[in-house]
């Protein structure tokens, strides 16, 4: 039933009435609040399973191990990413849930992509030698310029429909260098200093 539930929000969004949720599950409406007394505990659970839970915890730890540079880390990380995160399914889901009075989108972001955009500064800083600013706000705008990059193409590719002639692989290696090749004057331009 919640792999149908999030089929079903995905291609018609959070308002989508459960009358019609419980008809493609093929149970009635009463049986359905049976399981979830309300739509917005539906909700939340295909937040749970289908949000948050594409998300892996180990990425955390690969992102983070100095054995390899950060390049490779950066480019494995965003390729695996791209292949279970940013799906059609997903996006859609999360951009309902942006469009909605939800709190799923800056819940997400907050607890999960902050946490990501902080590693990434952080590993590429230590590896460039570089100082970021003490301004946490703006070493997470300087990370959005990579993991925006990779999101709009997501978004570009599932939702659009474009962008489908050059491989997920090329792409992801052309932002992630891009990214590195400008991060020492990223840095600077916002008052950071190379040590």
């Amino acid at each position: 039933m919640l792999a149908t539930s999030t089929e079903f929000f995905a291609e018609n969004g959070l308002t989508g009435q459960t009358r019609r949720l419980a008809e493609a599950c093929g149970i009635s409406q009463r049986l359905l609040y049976r399981f979830f007394p309300t739509k917005e505990d539906l909700l939340a659970e295909v937040y749970r399973e289908e949000i948050l839970g594409a998300f892996k915890a180990d990425w955390f730890v690969a992102l983070q191990d100095r054995s390899q540079p950060v390049e490779v880390r950066l480019e494995r990380f965003y390729v695996d990413y791209l292949d279970t995160t940013l799906t059609r399914k997903w996006l859609r889901l999360f951009l309902y849930a942006s469009l909605s009075d939800s709190s799923m989108a800056p819940d997400y972001i907050a607890s999960i992509v902050t946490q990501l955009l902080d590693v990434i500064m952080r590993e590429v800083a230590q590896e460039l030698d570089v100082a970021l600013p003490d301004d946490p706000d703006a070493t997470r705008e300087m990370a959005w310029t990579l993991h925006g990059a990779i999101s709009h193409y997501a978004i570009r590719r599932h939702i659009y429909k474009a962008s489908w002639r050059v491989p997920e692989d090329q792409v992801v290696t052309m932002s992630v260098r891009m990214f590195l090749g400008g991060f020492r004057d990223m840095v600077d331009s916002h008052g950071g200093a190379r040590d």
